[in-house]
């Protein structure tokens, strides 16, 4: 069977943008612990854990049941500041591979979109450190109406650039990102840093980036997608119907 051009190559990627794009995670760590410090709160592995990919606002109540007594905007605020501070601050740590495969992707004339859990605040601070026209479009948390693991943040990625997101691949580094994108029926990738990626809904788990480009990408889109060529019948039904990327 002859493949047409167009199923061959995804129709666009969506990546997520900490500890995926750039290595930010560890001034996130340092905004929480200094707060949790403040009210003598101890950061233990677990919440770690569970924080890591969530949505702030899912991350600030956490914080309010462990005991900072904040309000939750308050808490957001404050990560914010301290995470734009600590970009500002010095160069960016890009993770390996990020930035060759976005320009590859770019050459190639694939479509990126950026689908992150982080304040629009905060992402454009992240996209004004790239080359201009990285990424076509920004879905950001506080323009969602579920934080990831709704499968809507990347519902409303596809929407954006004006694509099935069935065509597309998404890029993820967090369990709760794993499964916002699988049930929001993209091609799911898995590069592992801080957390473990095993038990994650996932079409495929690769170490690192480094030496990935657009052909190689495209190439595992394909067998990928023929390999599975829509998410479950049960995650499909659930991103239609309450997904609304409108």
């Amino acid at each position: 069977m002859t493949t047409h051009l167009a199923d061959a190559v995804p129709s666009a990627v969506l990546w997520d943008m900490d500890g995926t794009v750039i290595d930010s995670e560890p001034l996130w760590l340092a905004a929480e612990l200094t707060m949790l410090s403040r009210y003598g709160i101890e950061l233990t592995d677990d919440t770690r854990d569970r924080i890591v990919g969530s949505g702030l606002r899912a991350a600030a109540a956490l914080f309010q049941e462990l005991g900072v007594p904040m309000s939750s905007d308050d808490i957001i605020a404050e990560w914010t500041a301290a995470v734009i501070a600590g970009l500002h601050a010095g160069e960016p740590a890009w993770r390996p591979g990020a930035l060759e495969l976005l320009a590859s992707l770019r050459a190639a004339g694939i479509p990126s979109a950026l689908v992150t859990m982080a304040f629009r605040e905060i992402a454009d601070a992240v996209v004004e450190l790239l080359p201009p026209g990285t990424f076509v479009t920004i879905v950001a948390g506080d323009e969602v109406a579920h934080e990831k693991p709704h499968p809507d943040p990347y519902l409303r990625g596809a929407a954006a650039v004006g694509v099935p997101v069935e065509r597309c691949v998404a890029i993820e580094d967090s369990p709760t990102g794993l499964r916002s994108a699988h049930a929001a029926g993209a091609v799911a990738i898995g590069v592992p840093n801080l957390v473990d990626l095993t038990t994650a809904p996932s079409h495929e788990l690769w170490p690192t980036l480094a030496g990935v480009d657009a052909t190689r990408l495209a190439e595992r889109f394909r067998s990928l997608r023929e390999l599975s060529p829509t998410a479950p019948d049960s995650e499909r039904d659930t991103a239609d119907a309450t997904g609304d990327p409108q």
